[in-house]
């Protein structure tokens, strides 16, 4: 009745109310209940970059019974990863970068839910930090496949996914966070990362959450979802 009453009383001014419908196609949200509808069943989630949990949080909504493995470099994040696999039993952190090998690396820690890890120094804002792999990680774990593997690593992908040969091999989606521009000398553009990923046998399936640059309001990132390319899905190449 309230809903009719200012409806009426701002059409006496000329203006009408309209409920707005939020397009959450291109989401991740979105993406990852289109995923899941279509058949994603994964036993773990490696969440890379995880900073406190929250994508991993939002990721449960949609996986709930995986298992969860959180892969963060900084120290920032702790108190919020404890809190995090203290509420989720499914859940378990590993505080160190993730990288093409075990030891100690370079991490640039100038802003808490940024970061960039890198074999040789940065000039500013620059710790050490332990590196592992993920397959390390997942055969000490014992965690089991399918996995989903997601990357918000800004620009140091290709040493994480060499560190992750075997669990490449049992993944059935991966979500890596790609940039239009070289972010670093050795990084990629989404399309190298596309032709990259397509020589390790997956095919974009989603693109979402476009992001443009302060700078110049031009594209800037995207998060793009990578599937086998031998599913079903490629089989089909028709619109309706």
């Amino acid at each position: 009745m309230l809903k009719s009453l200012l409806k009426k009383s701002f059409e006496k001014f000329g203006y009408n109310i309209q409920k707005i419908e939020l397009d959450s196609e291109m989401t991740m949200s979105g993406a990852l209940k289109r995923c899941v509808d279509r058949g994603l069943n994964a036993k773990t989630v490696v969440d890379v970059g995880a900073s406190n949990g929250s994508w991993s949080r939002a990721c449960m909504k949609f996986l709930p019974s995986a298992k969860y493995l959180l892969i963060e470099a900084q120290e920032g994040h702790r108190q919020g990863l404890d809190e995090f696999v203290k509420e989720k039993s499914n859940a378990e952190y590993a505080l160190a970068a993730a990288g093409s090998r075990e030891g100690k690396i370079y991490f640039d820690n100038s802003h808490l839910f940024g970061g960039l890890a890198s074999d040789t120094p940065f000039d500013s804002n620059c710790i050490e930090v332990p590196v592992v792999t993920i397959d390390a990680e997942v055969a000490k774990r014992k965690l089991e496949g399918p996995f989903l593997i997601k990357l918000d690593t800004h620009g140091f992908e290709i040493p994480i996914l060499e560190g992750a040969i075997d669990t490449l091999k049992k993944a059935e989606l991966v979500i890596i966070e790609t940039y239009n521009y070289q972010l670093t000398s050795d990084s990629l553009k989404y399309f190298q990362m596309c032709a990259y990923m397509a020589e390790k046998g997956f095919s974009t399936i989603e693109m979402v959450d476009f992001k443009l640059r302060k700078h110049d309001s031009s594209f800037w990132q995207m998060d793009t979802f990578f599937i086998p390319s031998h599913r079903k899905e490629f089989d089909y190449n028709s619109f309706n």
